[in-house]
């Protein structure tokens, strides 16, 4: 029996700041529709971000972007991908279309590196769909822990 308490902590969802993520199951329990269903926010672009002691090797997913639309921006140790995705010209004759969740747009990432990076000796190549960046650390920007006093 006590296998099956749980620690409740009413501050949980506050200290997280989802303060509304259990919100559709409220609508749901009393069979109407959250009139946040219908909201979807635009996809982030996926990453991957590892590091030994020369680079940060990043892996970012780009499915169908040509290379030429892929737009990348290192400014000391922050990095932002960005590109557009754009919607393909299908004149549907026969039918109408139901659902549609393929995103068209803009999309764009943006995140801090814990040192600086040489833009001289960045590089980036696209294949299959994932761009992989090498972001060589400049020398001279380590971290350094101060003692504290």
């Amino acid at each position: 029996m006590a296998s099956n308490l749980s620690n409740f902590n009413p501050f949980n969802e506050i200290s997280r700041f989802e303060p509304l993520r259990n919100l559709d199951d409220f609508f749901n329990n009393y069979r109407m529709a959250s009139p946040w269903s219908s909201w979807e926010s635009e996809p982030r672009i996926k990453i991957d971000v590892s590091e030994n002691d020369d680079a940060y090797l990043v892996k970012a997913d780009a499915p169908g972007v040509p290379k030429e639309d892929i737009k990348v921006t290192v400014e000391g140790n922050f990095v932002t991908i960005e590109f557009e995705v754009k919607k393909e010209e299908n004149k549907e004759e026969e039918g109408k279309t139901v659902r549609s969740e393929r995103y068209y747009g803009v999309q764009s990432r943006s995140f801090a590196l814990a040192q600086d990076v040489d833009e001289t000796k960045a590089e980036a190549t696209y294949k299959d769909g994932v761009l992989e960046l090498k972001l060589p650390k400049k020398p001279g920007s380590a971290r350094t822990q101060l003692t504290i006093n």
